[in-house]
């Protein structure tokens, strides 16, 4: 299954258009390093949480959106080449350089899919998640998430990806453990779901919601602790 790079981060509500611009232009020098797809989602509904929620993930000021993103590879060998090889080039300084938000804040980490149902397009809507599981409810975590995508499908999305962290590091500002508040032994999961659009995705998830098959296993993780949002892609190269 595909390896994910995922990123998290706060952009002035502002400088949308610089980000965009900033965006579009960093993936015409990034798809040339291996990543299969390039997506980016500005936050749209992106709500508090009683624990944790995605704006104080990233620490976001009240003039700030969250951006929820990601770069598909074939696998983790291409991500770990991709990275080594962009890292050294002079066109990805600049770009680093320059960037029109706060990069300390950024959080980003290597995740491994472990779910991958439907087909890969051109989304109207994204729902963004980030989850922690115990390391020991790994396969039960499969199972369960694997029916519920099931359901989410039937309901009008058209793609659900899961994917399980496997190089996360801690942070000096923001990192995906400290998001979730993850404790010892647990990793932290990086979702999406793909919709055709906000309104199929507003109905979709009502329908999903009042569905008994969405309760009838036990739940191998803390969903108090989940972080989620809806976002609007920007950018899907």
């Amino acid at each position: 299954m595909n390896y994910i790079a995922g990123f998290v981060a706060a952009v002035p509500a502002a400088s949308k258009e610089a980000y965009r611009t900033h965006v579009v232009e960093a993936a015409s020098v990034l798809k040339e390093f291996g990543p299969t797809r390039m997506v980016e989602a500005w936050g749209d509904d992106v709500p508090g949480g009683k624990t944790t929620d995605f704006k104080r993930a990233v620490k976001a000021t009240p003039d700030e959106v969250v951006v929820f993103s990601w770069h598909e590879y074939p696998d983790k060998a291409a991500a770990d080449a991709a990275y080594q090889t962009m890292m050294s080039d002079p066109r990805v300084a600049k770009i680093v350089a320059n960037m029109p938000f706060d990069g300390q804040r950024m959080m980003i980490g290597g995740f491994a899919s472990i779910i991958d149902q439907g087909a890969s397009g051109k989304p109207g809507y994204i729902d963004g998640s980030l989850v922690p599981v115990p390391l020991a409810n790994k396969a039960a975590y499969v199972a369960v998430a694997s029916k519920h995508a099931a359901v989410i499908r039937e309901f009008g999305a058209t793609r659900i990806v899961e994917a399980w962290g496997d190089d996360i590091s801690d942070g000096v500002v923001t990192d995906y453990r400290t998001a979730v508040k993850a404790e010892d032994g647990e990793a932290v999961v990086y979702s999406w779901v793909e919709w055709p659009s906000k309104q199929v995705r507003d109905e979709g998830w009502k329908k999903v919601i009042a569905d008994p098959r969405m309760y009838a296993d036990i739940t191998p993780y803390d969903n108090g602790r989940r972080v989620h949002g809806g976002f609007a892609p920007i950018l899907d190269a």
